[in-house]
């Protein structure tokens, strides 16, 4: 790595739902140091997996696939305590009824597709068949019995949609569980913390500034979404506030839940332990 190359390689979700977190963090970390790459979930879970970028949010379901390569940062998170708003299943019948069906899965997300697994297959007892497929609505339900859709996607469809039920698995979950469900973390490769601990730092205390911002004047980060994706301020008001972007113990409980469920039905091949970031360096674990 040249001197003129980025010391850090910070990914970004190219959805609306991460926007708080940063929003204003380029201008609160205006340094050479660092480089922000914007992609889907899916493909930042794998550039992080391959080292390609240090660090940054990922699919909590990554982070459960090689938790021994990261620590998390804690206060950061997108979560929810009931609906998400975002993370939708679109159907003709009720979930009970579907849940040995074939459902129509996107190929944008890992925490979701695997937590609609764990609905169906853990709480609903369902044995379902799963097929990914390009997130349109119409298209996936000429094929199956439910459509998800994730993001802005999502988003823009439960606006249009008059034609089919819609559950929120935000609100799933927390029926069944009585918890949070995290759906992003924040991540850091081990050796990017070792390497550069103060740097890590500035990046920590950037994104918490860019949050606290956000949270407290909404407003021109409300009309940007309503600009690019669509959608009244009222609405952007309620999406930005439903979410929650900290990542305390509420929220460790219930990925936690999350973990246990994922390795009991095979989707993770071992238990996760929760190993969260700290200034002095010492990662506290949960387990």
């Amino acid at each position: 790595m040249s001197s003129s190359d980025p010391k850090i390689r910070i990914g970004r979700i190219n959805y609306t739902n991460v926007w708080p977190i940063y929003y204003y963090f380029p201008e609160l970390m205006n340094t050479s140091e660092i480089d922000i790459i914007e992609q889907v979930p899916t493909s930042l879970n794998k550039a992080m997996a391959a080292g390609e970028i240090d660090m940054g949010p990922i699919s909590s379901f990554a982070y459960g696939e090689s938790f021994e390569n990261y620590l998390l940062y804690p206060d950061l998170s997108v979560s929810a305590y009931g609906e998400v708003n975002s993370i939708l299943l679109f159907h003709e019948k009720p979930l009970r009824e579907i849940a040995n069906g074939h459902i129509l899965l996107p190929t944008t997300s890992a925490t979701s597709v695997n937590l609609l697994k764990i609905i169906l297959e853990k709480f609903y007892e369902g044995k379902p068949t799963y097929e990914y497929a390009t997130p349109d609505v119409e298209q996936m339900m000429a094929h199956g019995d439910g459509a998800l859709l994730i993001g802005d996607d999502a988003i823009k469809e439960s606006w249009r949609n008059k034609t089919y039920m819609i559950t929120d698995l935000g609100q799933e979950w927390a029926k069944w569980t009585g918890q949070w469900i995290s759906f992003a973390v924040w991540a850091i490769r081990k050796e990017t913390a070792e390497l550069y601990p103060e740097l890590v730092t500035d990046v920590f205390n950037a994104f918490m500034a860019s949050k606290a911002k956000a949270h407290s004047n909404p407003e021109e980060m409300i009309e940007e979404a309503q600009a690019s994706v669509g959608g009244t301020a009222s609405y952007w008001h309620h999406y930005f506030h439903t979410l929650c972007y900290d990542f305390g113990p509420e929220q460790w409980e219930g990925l936690a839940s999350y973990y246990k469920y994922a390795y009991e039905l095979g989707f993770l091949p071992k238990p996760v332990n929760i190993a969260l970031w700290s200034e002095n360096k010492v990662a506290r674990v949960t387990e």
